[in-house]
């Protein structure tokens, strides 16, 4: 098979499964988790039924599908942050703040039967473990630069900042969310 037929198919298959991803997502959210098909899928994302069956198996893979492009872009999002900005400490904050941002948006106001649902996946320990060590490592290199205390292991810290900042999920406004990443920031501080 010609390498640009090749090329074309593969950008065509990604655009369908995208289609099929998004249009999920959306149906989901608008009408609740267990009130969706794979009917109102196909129609929605302007495909048959028989094409989005080649694809997934039933809604549930879907939607599992759908949230690990999620996290993989939030990933790459927070790497993309993590070299944009200088200093250790610096770097840092705007990582944590932009996880935070991330976790209200995609926490907040979301049906918590659909949160239950997509986080008991137990594919989400690569994921969780690459967000702990992105963490762990600018809090070493703070601490190393002096800049946050050294009495206690980056790793530890880098927990402490990954549970306080599941908090930002339930939390009002951007302000809040800003405000609670200034508390977790003060608690890696050096003692004065």
């Amino acid at each position: 098979m010609p390498k640009l037929w090749n090329e074309t198919i593969q950008a065509h298959r990604s655009q369908v499964r995208d289609a099929i991803l998004d249009t999920t997502a959306a149906l989901v959210f608008e009408r609740g988790l267990r009130s969706v098909t794979m009917a109102q899928i196909a129609e929605g994302a302007g495909i048959g039924r028989a094409t989005l069956y080649k694809y997934f198996s039933d809604v549930d893979a879907i939607l599992h599908a759908w949230h690990h492009r999620q996290i993989a872009d939030h990933l790459a999002q927070l790497g993309v942050v993590r070299e944009q900005v200088g200093e250790p400490g610096a770097r840092l904050e705007a990582v944590l703040a932009a996880y935070a941002r991330i976790v209200h948006k995609t926490r907040h106001g979301h049906e918590s039967d659909i949160g239950r649902f997509l986080h008991r996946d137990e594919h989400l320990a690569e994921p969780q473990r690459q967000l702990h060590e992105l963490i762990t490592g600018l809090v070493a290199d703070a601490a190393q630069a002096g800049e946050l205390r050294g009495d206690i292991p980056p790793g530890e810290l880098a927990a402490y900042c990954l549970h306080a900042l599941d908090a930002a999920g339930a939390l009002p406004s951007q302000a809040a969310v800003g405000r609670l990443v200034t508390v977790i920031l003060s608690g890696l501080r050096p003692a004065s």
